[in-house]
């Protein structure tokens, strides 16, 4: 096919030798098959802020670190400079937690190259060697959904010992290769420990998956997994090999009762009190 423009500095560079066609157009990019060689790459090329319907939520971009101040100073007043910082920023997100990720174990696409706006990572492929369908274009049978769901709750914990939160996790940016599920778009995730919304977004993660397992296999929708997944987090119990139950217990503090009778008794005797000043004005 007709190389795309915003493809051509990789041609020029010997990053790809070719395109082999558009795999997917999303709301935040295009990805393309490509090749060097005889080996098949993708190519996700970002769309430009404008063109783009995910917005960068300040839930999401909070704390995230800018090269240097004057950057952060322009990113902050909004100016065309600060603009163009903010986009790279947001691009070179899924980039970071790629790496990082990909080195910590976790399932997610191999990436080879980021250069000119555009990622080059490996293609998921299912048995046949096609690119792999997203999870939502599957249906399962009980054990394989339990075996599935079992399988990125790992991923979920294995990514938080790493520090990242996906932070848009869902049966949409799941592909399902040939060895199980791999979890893809991330440039949404989030500092664990520096993004004050973290546990928000890891519950609204692990949800989102027990919702969408739970129609295959109804005993997932009666676990809490987002919740002891974070107390060990928080208490710093969370390994990737953790044996998680599922279950959660929030754990309350006794209640002072002859503490509280106490409060009643200073509450009646103040208000006896008050009316008692009352009636002496009158």
């Amino acid at each position: 096919m007709k190389i795309p423009k915003r493809l051509e500095p990789l041609l020029e560079d010997g990053l790809i030798d070719g395109v082999v066609r558009q795999l997917m157009s999303g709301k935040e990019a295009t990805v393309f098959v490509v090749h060097r060689g005889d080996e098949i790459r993708c190519a996700k090329v970002y769309k430009e802020a404008h063109k783009r319907s995910f917005r960068q939520a300040v839930d999401y971009t909070e704390n995230r670190k800018t090269k240097n101040s004057r950057q952060a100073r322009a990113m902050a007043k909004g100016s065309k400079y600060g603009r163009e910082m903010q986009e790279a920023a947001w691009q070179s997100a899924e980039v970071d937690a790629l790496y990082r990720l990909a080195a910590a174990g976790v399932r997610v696409p191999t990436p080879y190259n980021f250069h000119e706006g555009v990622l080059l990572m490996q293609l998921v492929a299912d048995a046949d060697g096609n690119a792999a369908p997203r999870l939502n274009d599957g249906s399962f049978t009980e054990d394989e959904a339990l075996a599935h769901h079992r399988t990125l709750i790992g991923e979920v914990v294995r990514m938080l010992c790493a520090g990242v939160v996906h932070g848009d996790l869902s049966e949409f940016n799941i592909l399902v290769g040939a060895d199980g599920p791999v979890i893809i778009d991330l440039p949404q995730a989030v500092d664990a420990a520096g993004n004050n919304h973290a546990q928000a977004m890891l519950a609204r993660d692990v949800n989102n998956l027990r919702t969408y397992f739970g129609q295959f296999a109804p005993s997932v929708l009666d676990t809490q997994y987002a919740e002891e997944i974070w107390a060990l987090y928080e208490h710093g119990g969370l390994h990737p090999e953790a044996e998680l139950t599922g279950r959660f217990e929030c754990e309350m503090p006794p209640v002072d009762l002859d503490g509280v009778m106490r409060e009643i008794d200073d509450a009646r005797e103040e208000e006896a009190a008050r009316l008692l000043r009352l009636q002496e004005l009158e």
